[in-house]
């Protein structure tokens, strides 16, 4: 995979420190400098503006220094940095501030060379990170926005039941099963109640209890209890509790947002 054109910003307060650097960075491939900056507030506009991959950042400058301008930064817009600077004794604090580099002046074209290639290298890994976690993003869109089934698969007593959801009249759990009925019929799958109810058209289903789902076409009316819950009772006159923990989808009932 090839890294696009690393975008660039130079800050440092000297003109000739800018125009070598410039030089330097004419004879590498895919780079492009979109900014030159000679203080720290320029610079922390630039990056703000730019959004560039690369920031060659120069530590004594006026208005901010070096270390300032990257507190400045948020985390999300912050580039690869390579600090460049004639003072050696700020390299600890440099890798501290999560520098890629320390270029100490005067640094010649071979030196440079190295530097952008670990530059290349770390935005090549950052952007491999990005893709897997937008395949993952994706994925998990995926899931929770996939349709709804439309009918069961049942395997039981050596047949295979293709159970349409407009027969199920409730489904209750059952260990690590769950028990469908559908008229007379009952079946035993191996689900869990909770997968269950993911699968099902919320629009169609609902969870009374959290071992009860009903077909809400199958509820002909709720009574209220003392206690201030609902028992369900459905047009077989199968009645089922309304527990507390599912009173935001009874709710859904009595105010008919189905």
């Amino acid at each position: 995979m090839v890294v696009p054109t690393m975008r660039t910003v130079i800050a440092d307060d000297e003109c000739l420190s800018r125009k070598k650097l410039l030089i330097l960075l004419g004879s590498e491939e895919g780079i492009s400098v979109t900014a030159e900056c000679q203080d720290g507030k320029q610079a922390v506009d630039a990056v703000r503006l730019h959004k560039p991959d690369l920031l060659f950042l120069d530590i004594e400058m006026p208005d901010l220094n070096g270390f300032e301008v990257l507190e400045q930064i948020s985390k999300e817009h912050l580039p690869v940095v390579i600090f460049t600077t004639a003072y050696d004794h700020y390299a600890i604090r440099a890798f501290e501030a999560h520098a890629l580099d320390y270029l100490l002046k005067p640094f010649n074209q071979a030196r440079l060379h190295h530097s952008l290639e670990r530059a290349r290298a770390e935005l090549l890994k950052s952007h491999e990170q990005n893709v897997q976690a937008r395949l993952l993003d994706m994925l998990n869109t995926t899931k929770v926005e996939s349709r709804p089934v439309r009918r069961l698969v049942i395997k039981t007593s050596g047949r295979v039941v293709f159970l349409d959801l407009n027969e199920i009249d409730w489904i209750e759990a059952a260990a690590n099963y769950v028990r469908i009925h559908a008229g007379k019929d009952a079946y035993l799958l191996r689900e869990g109640i909770g997968t269950m109810s993911a699968k099902l058209d919320s629009g169609r289903f609902v969870r009374i209890h959290r071992s009860f789902i009903v077909n809400i076409n199958r509820i002909r009316e709720l009574q209220p209890c003392e206690n201030g819950e609902f028992i369900a009772v459905l047009r077989n006159g199968k009645e089922l509790s309304c527990s507390r923990g599912c009173r935001s989808e009874v709710q859904r009932l009595i105010d008919g947002n189905y």
